[in-house]
């Protein structure tokens, strides 16, 4: 068991900070997905607008912040960049660290290496976008493809007798799970196939 080693109560503690946190995290980002898509649609498709470029979305806040909308749109942007820099730094030390049997440790060089190859590969990306608009495209769609497989993977994990012991998902857990994985990897094939053109949603 990995988790072997460590105390039951330290373990149910960091569960339920965990759940917390990953509770507060998931509503949150459903509040600021949900007031994205509502303000786009209310700005750009009631007015019959196509949006074709990333300066257009800073349109979507000149009727609520006015003048306002320039600055604040670049602040937010400048947020989400960090935001996403830093998470992805940290999965791709842990990812690094883990092939080597070993926990994200930023002193440690194989963390190091996992940080320093995925900030690269990000920046190299970035030089042969063209039009960051299309790229912002591409990444959605790259996530699109990858999420299943990630829920897939989680949901093993943590079903994992081997990995997680007594504190493996339990059979009604693991059914709702199924579900959700279902749906959502319904979802984002709808999706797919829709920016295809293969079959319109």
């Amino acid at each position: 068991m990995i988790l072997s080693g460590i105390g039951d109560a330290i373990i149910r503690r960091q569960l339920k900070y965990e759940i917390a946190d990953t509770s507060i995290a998931m509503l949150v980002g459903w509040a600021i997905n949900s007031a994205i898509i509502i303000v786009a649609a209310a700005t750009f498709h009631h007015n019959g607008i196509a949006v074709s470029q990333l300066q257009q979305a800073e349109a979507t806040l000149r009727p609520l912040l006015g003048n306002a909308a320039s600055a604040i749109f670049a602040i937010a942007l400048i947020l989400s960049g960090v935001s996403s820099s830093i998470t992805a730094s940290m999965a791709g030390g842990s990812i690094f660290a883990g092939i080597f049997g070993e926990p994200f440790d930023i002193a440690d060089r194989h963390s190091q290496t996992g940080i320093l190859i995925t900030l690269l590969g990000g920046l190299c990306i970035i030089f042969f976008l063209g039009d960051p608009f299309t790229g912002l495209i591409w990444s959605q769609i790259v996530l699109s493809i990858q999420l299943p497989w990630s829920i897939a993977g989680m949901i093993a994990l943590t079903s994992s007798k081997r990995v997680m012991g007594k504190y493996r998902n339990s059979p009604s857990d693991l059914v709702i799970l199924i579900a959700i994985a279902v749906v959502v990897s319904a979802l984002n094939v709808f999706l797919l196939l829709d920016i295809s053109g293969i079959w319109r949603v």
